[in-house]
């Protein structure tokens, strides 16, 4: 469960106390809507068949993987399908590879989303070991699905550039000096990682 909108509300509240800029700029576009997905294994092999893809080639690609495994399906139904099923359903060989990956760690019970270390750094670390995740896709997993208060995706390019507009920057800043800046708003990066994205979608600025 991702971060509710109350907790994304009160941390925005207890940054502007801090920080003026995000006093000013939460009255100017209001908070934003909370981002939740599910908790488990489903959630990142969705990210997985999503990559470099489009939206509608990753949901096409979902919903043929699903008509074929199965609605409830748990990690040993792809692990039973060979090469051209899951090419059937759009996976290339290199999405197979990070899915069997993904898929392999959750079976044998080496990777357990229930218990992830309460550590945001260790979970990253456990996390990245699946074959096609990195630590972007660590991140917005730890916020979205489990709801992690000080998660700051710093590689995000929606992210840095709300922050560029945020803090009035010449240009957008890389991953090093966004994940600097972060430092200011712990422990409340989930909920202004959600507000830059809200701030960088907003067609009023």
């Amino acid at each position: 469960m991702g971060l509710s909108a109350k907790a994304i509300r009160s941390g925005l509240d207890a940054l502007a106390e801090r920080d003026s800029r995000i006093a000013r700029e939460l009255e100017r576009v209001g908070y934003p809507e909370p981002r939740i997905r599910d908790r488990g294994f489903k959630t990142l092999l969705r990210t997985i068949v999503g990559q470099q893809v489009s939206v509608a080639a990753a949901s096409s690609m979902w919903n043929k993987l699903e008509a074929e495994l199965g609605p409830e399906f748990t990690p040993a139904c792809l692990l039973e399908r060979d090469f051209d099923t899951l090419r059937a359903c759009g996976l290339s060989r290199q999405k197979q590879g990070y899915a069997r990956s993904l898929c392999e760690l959750s079976a044998a019970g080496e990777l357990d989303f229930d218990k992830l270390p309460e550590d945001d750094e260790t979970a990253i670390a456990e996390l990245t070991r699946i074959k096609g995740i990195g630590r972007w896709s660590a991140e917005i997993y730890l916020l979205f699905a489990e709801g992690r208060t000080d998660i700051w995706p710093a590689g995000d390019l929606a992210v840095q550039e709300g922050v560029k507009r945020l803090l009035e920057l010449p240009e957008r800043p890389t991953e090093k000096p966004t994940r600097e800046f972060g430092e200011a708003w712990r422990p409340h990066r989930g909920a202004m990682a959600i507000f830059t994205w809200h701030y960088y979608a907003n067609p009023a600025l």
